[in-house]
């Protein structure tokens, strides 16, 4: 059994005291021969608490498993690797080669973990969007357009029916006018409404986000694919959204009894947000976005959207609308202006 390092130096100080390991081992409880174990170890000028390798059967079969590892890229289970190695000569039991696998493994994970740095984004460069599943309106599903710009943490919640082209191109436009104006770079995923496909890496964009790119003078990036990582920004609005929009056990939140209803309760969630301050910048996204729409491009005076968006009369109700045709706008956005 190994000793914990208090109970090596009580070791030490006792045989120091005493001068034998017999007098030594009686004052601290062990058998002598530990003792002197110890004691020759540091006359020896080894380390008392460094464990004794061992030799395995399996030592010489180390390169193989670490082969596997490598090119299953940390995959492989430790039964196939054990019937590789049998036929190799392997004489040890599968126990031993579970070890091995994971010690080869661990070994591997850790020389490829990913390196997480801080991002500290400036001012108007980077506005990132994303959509999240919706509460359903008199049974029909719904979705959330979820925008986010990163230097401020200024949020935009849009209530919508679908994810189509023309959805996307409104609701985007909506986001930027919600904000006061166009940032550099329109972040998202791969979807195939703004990725049509990738050609040896490179993303080929769908015809419609180059011209929505062209039309607001940004550019749209998408992340890396099936990397949500890389734009957790608006991962965590989208979460955020859900849990505070979307009807569960959790918030106890009754059904919507219309499309009305769930676009008034985004209006709120999204001052509510904007307005509380955040503990990362300490200041609240309301207060940021004053300052970082100085930073953004002036929106185009009329929106692009292939979408029609009928003018509503005060009797039909918003269910029958292609989208949601109220975006929560701040009250100093200088660009706010209502769709014709």
């Amino acid at each position: 059994m190994t000793k914990s390092g208090r109970e090596v130096m009580e070791i030490f100080e006792a045989f120091d005291l005493t001068g034998t390991a017999w007098s030594a081992a009686q004052l601290t409880g062990c058998d002598a021969k530990t003792v002197a174990r110890y004691v020759a170890v540091r006359d020896a000028g080894g380390d008392p608490l460094a464990r004794t390798v061992r030799p395995r059967l399996i030592d010489g079969f180390m390169d193989k498993v670490e082969e596997l590892v490598d090119r299953s890229k940390g995959k492989i289970r430790a039964d196939v690797a054990h019937r590789k190695l049998a036929a190799m000569g392997y004489r040890g039991s599968e126990r031993s080669t579970r070890r091995a696998v994971a010690e080869v493994r661990q070994a591997w994970q850790a020389g490829r973990r990913r390196r997480y740095r801080p991002w500290i984004p400036e001012p108007g460069m980077w506005l990132q969007w994303d959509w999240g599943d919706g509460p359903r309106v008199r049974g029909r599903k719904t979705q959330l357009f979820c925008a986010w710009l990163a230097w401020s943490r200024f949020r935009v919640v849009i209530p919508v029916w679908d994810q189509q082209t023309g959805t996307l191109t409104w609701c985007i436009d909506q986001a930027l006018r919600a904000v006061g104006g166009a940032p550099t770079y329109l972040l998202t995923d791969n979807a195939r409404t703004v990725t049509m496909d990738h050609v040896a890496g490179i993303p080929v964009r769908h015809p419609e986000m180059v011209a929505l790119g062209r039309h607001y003078g940004c550019k749209v990036e998408t992340c890396v694919p099936f990397d949500p990582e890389s734009k957790g920004g608006v991962e965590a609005t989208v979460k955020i959204a859900k849990a505070d929009l979307v009807p569960s056990g959790a918030n106890l939140l009754p059904d919507y009894g219309s499309f009305a209803e769930l676009d008034e309760a985004c209006r709120e969630f999204c001052g509510r947000v904007n307005a509380r301050v955040h503990r990362e910048t300490a200041a609240a996204p309301a207060d940021r976005l004053a300052a970082e729409t100085e930073r953004l491009h002036p929106l185009p005076g009329e929106p692009r959207s292939r979408l029609a968006v009928r003018r509503l009369s005060q009797t039909r109700s918003l269910a029958d609308a292609p989208v949601a045709i109220i975006a929560p706008l701040p009250p100093h956005s200088a660009h706010a202006h209502d769709l014709p």
